[in-house]
């Protein structure tokens, strides 16, 4: 990122991020820089060229006004970002990635996938065809003649749903099929869908009960196989028996730039994990499978803990299992950024005078392998709760000492805040 030949003695800033919990720790992390307010409301027209910090939710981002001044206004996000943050475009960043690199350590740490397209649950026989689906097929037909305790158990996403919507199991083509045929809208009074614009300039599908997902709006899927024996904690600790998953915060700065927030947090089920072969059907009940906050109502004691927190023993893994899986999670978020900037150019662009910050979803299982299962963009940090606010407090800290003072000259106090982020990618990708 281009640095300006002296610090400026001010900074017009925006900072408008419409959320009661992020905001004052916005506000706090850059209490520190000679910044000059300007209104959320500026219209574009009227932004000055000199030196401009803009960081609010992405659809009030003046992109055309930060393109046209790449050196002066820093904004706190990419335009282009969806072979990160879309299920069925991760899937072929990936794919496309391992295919040129054999060796690459993202076939450890990410399931195989099939993404494909369908309108209707009848053709699905012909979307998989279309989507090179056979190690799918083949799976699926394998498990017909098995007991459902001795099945290859696959996860259904829909590629636009968000919060959990349209997640489903499966192990058999007549499982999938009964899911796609219970989405189908049987009649035009049925299936209503609310469609709402989304980032990326994309649009995010909700049907009825807000299940997130109709088929005939909703086309683009991923089948993955599911991590079926994921790492449970014993007696003796709260969460004991529950699933949880490791949500990860990673800083992108410029082209590029990636950082890894160290202090991360482990988001637990809302009920007891048992695997989807011991359930009569486990998509009865899922709140054991999804670890997604956001699904649970009602007392959510016991469901966010900070990682570096939890039992030194799990299971059959001994003391360091925290961080081996931490260099897992280094390693595999440094070359999946690196898959998208190189192998999908199109649709992962980052810009010099942009950060952003990412939700990276990780599954630990019982071996101690970490899974990548997803990619947020502007996570919901109020998922973090009151207790841990801290922890986003220092994310934040982390993020003006990488990201903002460099790109406006100024001098980044070593060690105060940024030695929780650890840089797992540093590349020049030739934008100026």
């Amino acid at each position: 990122m281009a640095d300006p030949p002296s610090p400026p003695n001010s900074i017009h800033a925006i900072i408008s991020y419409a959320d009661t919990y992020v905001q004052p720790l916005l506000d706090t992390a850059l209490s520190s820089l000679p910044l000059t307010p300007l209104p959320a409301s500026t219209a574009e027209s009227s932004l000055p060229t000199t030196p401009l910090l803009i960081w609010t939710q992405y659809e009030l981002l003046p992109f055309t006004h930060a393109t046209s001044h790449p050196s002066s206004v820093l904004i706190n996000s990419y335009i282009y970002r969806k072979a990160l943050i879309r299920k069925h475009y991760l899937a072929t960043t990936v794919r496309n990635w391992v295919i040129k690199n054999p060796s690459s350590s993202l076939q450890q740490h990410v399931q195989s996938s099939v993404e494909f397209e369908l309108d209707y649950a009848e053709f699905l026989d012909d979307a998989f065809m279309e989507a090179d689906g056979e190690e799918l097929v083949a799976s699926l037909g394998g498990n017909e003649g098995r007991e459902k305790g001795e099945r290859e158990w696959w996860i259904l996403k829909a590629g636009m749903a968000e919060r959990g919507g349209g997640i489903r199991l499966f192990s058999t083509m007549g499982e999938l099929e009964g899911i796609f045929e219970g989405w189908d809208p049987e009649s035009d009074d049925e299936g209503e869908v609310e469609v709402e614009g989304d980032r990326d300039g994309e649009v995010k599908v909700r049907g009825e009960k807000d299940e997130g997902i109709v088929t005939s709006q909703m086309r683009h899927f991923v089948a993955q196989r599911y991590v079926g024996r994921p790492l449970l904690f014993g007696e003796g600790f709260e969460s004991r028996g529950r699933k949880f998953h490791v949500r990860t915060y990673v800083v992108a700065v410029g082209a590029l730039k990636v950082f890894v927030y160290r202090r991360m947090l482990a988001l637990f089920a809302g009920r007891e994990y048992s695997e989807p072969g011991k359930e009569d059907d486990p998509n009865e009940e899922l709140n054991g499978h999804l670890t997604n906050t956001c699904l649970q109502t009602g007392e959510r004691e016991g469901s966010v803990h900070e990682f570096w927190l939890l039992p030194d023993h799990a299971g059959d893994l001994g003391k360091g299992w925290k961080e081996k899986a931490f260099e897992q999670i280094c390693s595999t978020t440094g070359e999946l950024f690196e898959a998208a900037a190189k192998g999908m150019m199109i649709h992962f662009q980052p810009l010099p005078n942009a950060f952003e910050i990412y939700g990276l979803d990780y599954l630990i299982d019982d071996s101690g392998n970490a899974w990548l299962l997803e990619v947020n963009a502007f996570p919901d940090f109020a998922q973090t709760g009151g207790d841990l606010k801290n922890l986003i407090a220092g994310l934040f800290d982390g993020v003006v000492e990488v990201a903002v003072k460099p790109f406006f000259g100024l001098q980044a106090e070593d060690g105060r805040a940024s030695g929780d982020l650890v840089e797992v990618l540093n590349i020049d990708l030739g934008r100026r």
